[in-house]
């Protein structure tokens, strides 16, 4: 990822996180993917109207797919509605679906969806992470560090 698409991601008027995913695993590589929606889901995305909690992406018949994600229903949507959680369709290249599916196969591995963006032209896209699952003491190491950071910055603002 460049410069110019991390200032594009930071100027997206809907950045929707999953933040207990940096928490639980270690981030191997990254990719940014096109989501299929149907109806009024990139609505509800623009009001930031949906969730990252428990999801997780699996690759089925050389197509990638999320699960668990949670969209809630446009408020002004009637009887066009969307169903919240059903899984979506995610729109990667065949080589990188492909080397996806390599990866995942080893122990340890899974991919986790990460940021959910509105792009400049009004898409909305998935930001995937290749990753490893963390044990208990990388987890209390993440803490401490997060901890440390947080000092150093006071200590800064008040020097």
């Amino acid at each position: 990822m460049n410069k110019i698409e991390q200032e594009l991601r930071k100027k997206s008027p809907v950045q929707i996180k999953n933040k207990k995913a940096s928490f639980d695993y270690s981030f191997v590589d990254t990719y940014t993917a096109g989501i299929v929606l149907t109806g009024t889901e990139i609505k509800s995305i623009r009001l930031g109207k949906a969730s990252l909690v428990d999801t997780f992406c699996y690759i089925n018949n050389g197509e990638i797919w999320v699960k668990g994600m949670n969209i809630n229903p446009y408020f002004y949507g009637s009887y066009n509605n969307h169903e919240a959680k059903r899984d979506r369709k995610l729109l990667l290249n065949k080589r990188e679906i492909r080397r996806l599916q390599e990866d995942t196969k080893a122990v340890g591995f899974t991919i986790v969806p990460t940021l959910v963006f509105i792009d400049d032209k009004g898409r909305a896209k998935v930001d995937i992470a290749l990753c490893r699952g963390k044990k208990e003491f990388d987890k209390r190491q993440t803490i401490k560090e997060k901890q440390d950071k947080r000092e150093m910055d006071r200590a800064m603002k008040n020097f």
